[in-house]
């Protein structure tokens, strides 16, 4: 039986489709190392993706904007303006602050990684790192966001409303609701805990929960998460449990 180019094209999208389960996503990738940039766009292209090229942080925030991309894959070191304020500027940003954010940068120190952290990243991987784990991982965080898109209303726990359908966490007072707004993954972390009151989770298996099994984080990106958590709604909800975890109040 004969394929017409019609058919072919429809079999090639099926197989795509099937290999890559995220068909369709975009992401922007942030570098101002030109080889760096052209390697990664050819790889994710060859996986699926759309991809668009941004090589300093103004021109970031505006392809951004422009294209509201699945991921950022994002450099912290690059002129005009670094990663590190462009991801704050994103977090601050109501319709753009869940975007997954992946920190690709040569700065490994302890205190560069939790500064990514703390403001807003989701992962931090450290260069030199194979184009291979890049693609992996920006999979996984795809896959990790997706499996919030279809969720339950609502959860009420002391006096929090977390509304995963908004991404809204809404704190009862003395004078009425206040509405906050969190970054995907310290809102992801809450709703978890929430889901779960009175019981104990490791580290680990926050992260397998949370940022799923196939993403590369360490133990330490769990705490930054909670203090960030904690600083906006308040410490006495979530416990650390010495030696094991965290878990919020009953």
């Amino acid at each position: 039986m004969s394929v017409t180019n019609s058919s072919r094209r429809t079999v090639f999208h099926i197989v795509a489709e099937q290999r890559l389960g995220t068909e369709g996503h975009t992401i922007l990738v942030v570098d101002d190392e030109e080889d760096l940039l052209s390697l990664v766009e050819y790889n994710l292209k060859q996986e699926g993706f759309e991809v668009v090229l941004a090589r300093d942080g103004v021109e970031a925030i505006e392809q951004t904007r422009e294209h509201e991309p699945d991921l950022i894959v994002l450099d912290i070191m690059m002129p005009k303006m670094d990663g590190i304020e462009v991801c704050e500027k994103l977090r601050k940003d109501a319709h753009l602050r869940t975007i997954p954010i992946m920190m690709l940068t040569a700065r490994n120190e302890e205190d560069d990684k939790v500064r990514g952290l703390d403001v807003g990243a989701d992962i931090y991987l450290g260069k030199p790192v194979s184009v291979s784990v890049i693609v992996s991982q920006a999979r996984a965080l795809l896959r990790s966001a997706h499996r919030y898109e279809d969720p339950p209303d609502q959860i009420e726990v002391h006096n929090l409303r977390v509304d995963r359908d908004r991404y809204l966490v809404y704190q009862e007072n003395g004078d009425g609701e206040t509405e906050m707004r969190f970054p995907r993954k310290e809102f992801e972390l809450l709703y978890f805990l929430a889901s779960h009151p009175g019981r104990v989770f490791s580290r680990q298996e926050i992260l397998d929960e949370v940022w799923g099994r196939d993403v590369y984080v360490v133990d330490r990106t769990v705490d930054v998460h909670i203090r960030k958590i904690r600083e906006k709604i308040g410490s006495e909800y979530i416990e650390t449990v010495k030696g094991v975890g965290y878990r919020m109040k009953e």
